[in-house]
């Protein structure tokens, strides 16, 4: 069932079982956001399947995360079976047909697709420091070390430059206290632990180059579809913290990156951001006023932010009302706190004289949904009871031997498999240290020079036959003087000369930078360096 401008999702049907007319997605405004929810096993991930078929046969690219495996069939053609050929039938879906889709795997971990990375700089310490579960005393911290390495032009790509930067703010200490705030070396402490069980997750490999590129999640295929960029997160989510910062990290690099578009016939880019609940659990305030806002302005980028969570009240006020487009699967209603959810779900509908919302969601079937999507002008449809449409992929993941072949086959194979080490904060810090132990060196060599040189001189005061030189040749008071107070300098100054290194080091990185660097809404650094 096709139709111009618009996705199909379903076929509604009215109180007495029959057929009333098909719910459509406007692909004008899907960049308006959109929510699916549903208590677990109602048809949340048969819904986010359909709805990324209908975008990637209207030539818009999608990126979601694979859970539980299951969205890594849209790879592949569905194969004919009882119960999906019944529903077509049910919905008058007469062109129903098996398809498979453009699909480009991604993993964290680089096990199940392509490595995905970023790095420290990037993501920056506003997401870093919820990753990482720090306390206010040890973001405050984090947040001086992120401004120092951008005052001072270093870039922080891997874990070992965060550390090396980490310990030189320890030894620096005073200097930096009295230029930035108090830095506690507690605080750093407690945060090189967290950097380690961090490691521990993973998150060495993927705080490293070469970096994601955006442009890889928004390609096309030459027959106009658009690429499905699927995330495997089913190991993923056993590091909750990591899977919901990554993809707000991701969110704000479409933000920051992605131009003003304005109105368009359809999204550039469509992000599904499934288990949301995640992105806002014992999240600080100030972040989830970011998102807010985020969520706010990216639709002027052209980019659609669709949440996938059980239950309404999992996504603050804020957020919520920003969601235009709906699909609103079964809830329980044996709590008072489930009660109080179908209360707020059937609420966020324009209501349907035809049924009462909060009486038909605990009724909804498998594959059944209350469906409202904004129409002309932006004003939601009224809430229509709908059997969502079967998929035309695969129910169910692939194959390992399906996935590899898939991966090898990709448009950005070999592009990410070898990670990259250029310079930056660690082999800077590590070049200061350098030339400061070799001043220092040479400071110690000039010193023992200097009192061998006296010592010879106090033997010869004391009666002791001079050493066999012409007269002319002893130190003189001047000279004397002169070393006296190279060597005086040289005791009071070893720290400057450690200070001086490594602020020279850091001058010539930051003029080769141009400026100094500057960070997004969620802190992580801008492109264009």
């Amino acid at each position: 069932m096709k139709k111009d401008g618009e996705l199909y999702i379903g076929t509604s049907r009215n109180p007495d079982d029959s057929l009333n007319k098909g719910e459509f997605l406007n692909l004008k405004l899907a960049n308006r956001h959109g929510l699916i929810t549903g208590a677990t096993g109602t048809g949340k991930t048969v819904s986010l399947q359909i709805l990324t078929e209908g975008f990637s046969n209207a030539g818009v690219p999608v990126f979601c995360a694979d859970v539980k495996g299951d969205l890594s069939g849209l790879a592949a053609k569905g194969e004919a079976k009882d119960f999906l050929q019944k529903r077509a039938d049910d919905i008058g879906l007469d062109d129903y047909q098996f398809q498979e889709f453009p699909v480009i795997f991604w993993d964290l971990f680089g096990k199940q697709g392509h490595q995905v990375r970023t790095t420290m700089s990037e993501m920056g310490p506003l997401l870093l420091a919820r990753l990482l579960d720090l306390n206010e005393t040890q973001e405050g911290v984090l947040n001086i070390a992120f401004k120092l390495a951008d005052d001072e032009g270093m870039l922080l790509l891997d874990m070992k430059d965060l550390r090396s930067l980490l310990i030189s703010m320890g030894e620096r200490s005073s200097e930096l206290t009295s230029a930035y705030g108090y830095v506690s070396k507690p605080s750093i402490g407690a945060i090189q632990r967290q950097l380690l069980v961090l490691e521990q997750q993973g998150g060495e490999g993927f705080f490293a180059e070469p970096a994601l590129k955006i442009s890889d999640l928004m390609r096309t295929t030459r027959d106009g579809r658009g690429a499905i960029s699927i995330l495997a997160a089913d190991e993923l989510m056993r590091s909750p913290r990591l899977y919901s910062t990554f993809l707000l990290w991701l969110l704000s690099e479409l933000f920051e990156e992605l131009p003003e578009v304005g109105d368009m016939d359809k999204p550039k880019l469509v992000f599904f951001f499934d288990e949301a609940h995640l992105m806002f659990d014992e999240a600080p305030k100030i972040l989830v006023e970011k998102v807010e806002q985020m969520v706010k302005l990216i639709r002027s980028k052209g980019v659609g932010v669709y949440f996938v969570t059980q239950n309404p009240v999992d996504i603050p006020d804020g957020v919520l009302s920003q969601l235009g487009n709906r699909i609103q699967h079964a809830l329980r209603a044996f709590t008072p706190k489930e009660q109080k959810a179908v209360r707020v779900a059937a609420d966020t509908f324009r209501p349907n004289p035809a049924f009462e919302a909060k009486k038909v969601i605990t009724e909804l079937g498998v594959g059944e949904a209350l469906v409202s999507t904004l129409m002309k002008k932006g004003v939601p449809s009224m809430v229509e009871r709908t059997l969502v449409r079967p998929p035309a992929s695969r129910l169910g993941p692939l194959t390992k031997k399906e996935r590899d072949e898939i991966i090898k086959m990709s448009p950005v194979a070999g592009q990410y498999d070898k990670m990259v080490d250029r310079e930056s904060a660690y082999e800077m810090l590590k070049k200061a240290a350098s030339d400061a132990a070799r001043a220092e060196e040479e400071q110690q060599k000039l010193e023992d020079e200097e009192r061998e040189e006296n010592g010879r001189v106090r033997k010869s005061r004391s009666g002791f036959q001079l050493p066999d030189f012409d007269r002319d040749d002893r130190p003189t008071k001047r000279s004397r003087s002169k070393s006296r107070s190279r060597r005086k300098k040289g005791r009071s100054g070893r720290q400057s000369v450690t200070e001086a290194a490594v602020k020279t080091v850091t001058r010539t990185i930051a003029s080769s930078l141009g400026r100094a660097l500057v960070r997004g809404i969620l802190g992580s650094l801008k492109k264009g360096f």
